[in-house]
């Protein structure tokens, strides 16, 4: 996001004169966007134009805007993946006749590791010129684009031209000036690869499934036990920051042979991407607390989204599976415990504030099963979703039906733009 500009222009019309080239640097002032809490950076933008040095009215010239020094590097907080930032801007003819040049380049970049020098792609656009004289083409503001959020560079001091354009009168045409210059700008800044957030579609509160509110493992030849959902208060530490949030999750059993196979859901909370996330990028785990006559966790972990995800589409947690394999005799019960988010080789850890008990089961001790041991636990209370308030923060966010706003999944430049951190609402698909 702190993503500091240079840039160089290129250019090229057939009835244009050869190409002229220079560099020009200036101090500038990025601001990244308000949500960041960043604060914005001061540094000297150099960039080199390409213009012909030589044109005629009526010819349509094409400009190229090269960045040899960004104003700032790549803050140290998260690797920029190849083809992820876009720059756009502005540039200003002036002279014998006035415009404002529309600039923009494609999003291709190298990858860029964290607190790297920003690298940019080659801004390109067009200038009709309509004025016979010298044109003089200056750089001006500009904006960083990296996964849906802006940067915005603008100088802090006045500019020198970089080029002069010589307009010479077209042969046969007419000498006279037009009196309102016309330029024609490259598509806007904003490309079609980075899409604009759709809007958000309404909650549906009833895609939250209701839980079974009774898990009866005692029941004879039972194997699916389903366990009640449960309002989970995290603390979570993310890359932006800690964050107080809860989230409804549901702990599902299915018995196979002397063991359980668990499912873990996050019930109705959905985020929505602050930014495009790749295939592959955003994986889940857990540890499921075992508690009344057995102790230790048990490890669960979900696919990675298979499907990209733009900028402002709907996802959640994908559900988590694992295998439980009981280590004492009685009633056991599982609880949500440790959630671990990665993204993008960022790392969010959220871990409850209490335990909150979801199922219960009757178990069997196994061979090489969990660790057996006393009959309760980490506070946790026997019988299928009994839930224990140690902690006081059970309740926390569940007026606003569990919203879970902070779990501060990383994406790309998300963090670099300050919107690293998802907003949980119910009513949404899931990563899948």
């Amino acid at each position: 996001m702190l993503l500091g500009g240079a840039g160089g222009v290129l250019l090229g019309m057939a009835a244009a004169g050869p190409a002229q080239a220079a560099e020009v640097s200036y101090a500038t002032r990025c601001v990244p966007p308000a949500a960041s809490g960043l604060d914005p950076v001061n540094g000297t933008t150099k960039v080199q134009i390409t213009a012909p040095a030589t044109a005629k009215v009526g010819d349509e010239v094409d400009v190229v805007w090269k960045f040899t020094q960004a104003a700032s590097k790549n803050p140290d907080l998260i690797d920029l993946p190849a083809n992820s930032v876009q720059p756009s801007g502005v540039l200003k003819a002036a002279g014998a006749q006035t415009a404002d040049v529309a600039m923009t380049g494609p999003r291709e970049n190298p990858a860029i590791p964290k607190g790297g020098a920003m690298v940019l792609s080659d801004m390109k656009g067009k200038v009709k010129l309509t004025t016979a004289g010298d044109v003089t083409l200056t750089p001006d503001a500009y904006t960083i684009n990296a996964f849906g959020t802006d940067t915005k560079c603008a100088p802090t001091e006045t500019v020198q031209p970089s080029v002069t354009i010589k307009v010479t009168a077209g042969d046969g045409g007419s000498t006279s000036p037009t009196p309102t210059p016309t330029t024609t700008p490259t598509p806007t800044p904003t490309d079609s690869e980075s899409p604009t957030p759709s809007s958000t579609p309404t909650p549906t509160d009833g895609e939250s499934e209701s839980a079974s509110s009774s898990a009866s493992p005692s029941d004879d030849g039972q194997t699916d036990f389903t366990g009640d959902l449960v309002q989970v208060p995290y603390k979570c530490v993310t890359p932006i920051g800690d964050k107080d949030v809860t989230s409804p999750i549901q702990i599902n059993a299915k018995k196979n042979g002397g063991s359980y196979d668990l499912t873990v859901q996050f019930k109705g909370s959905v985020m929505n991407s602050p930014a495009d996330l790749p295939a592959d990028s955003v994986k889940p785990s857990m540890e499921v607390v075992l508690g009344g006559s057995d102790t230790g966790t048990v490890h669960v972990e979900g696919p990675a989204n298979a499907d990209p995800i733009k900028t402002g589409d709907p996802m959640t947690i994908s559900d988590m599976t694992g295998t439980y394999k009981p280590g004492a005799t009685g009633e056991s019960t599982l609880a949500p415990g440790v959630l671990t988010v990665s993204a993008l080789g960022t790392t969010t850890t959220c871990t409850p504030t209490t335990t909150m008990v979801s199922l219960t089961l009757d178990t069997e001790e196994q061979a090489s099963g969990a660790s057996g041991g006393s009959s309760t636990s980490g506070g946790t209370t026997s019988g299928s979703g009994s839930t224990s308030t140690s902690g006081g923060l059970a309740n926390t966010g569940a007026e606003d039906n569990g919203a879970l706003k902070a779990l501060g999944l990383v994406a790309g430049t998300a963090i670099l733009a300050g919107v690293a951190v998802f907003t949980f609402m119910p009513g949404r698909k899931r990563l899948r």
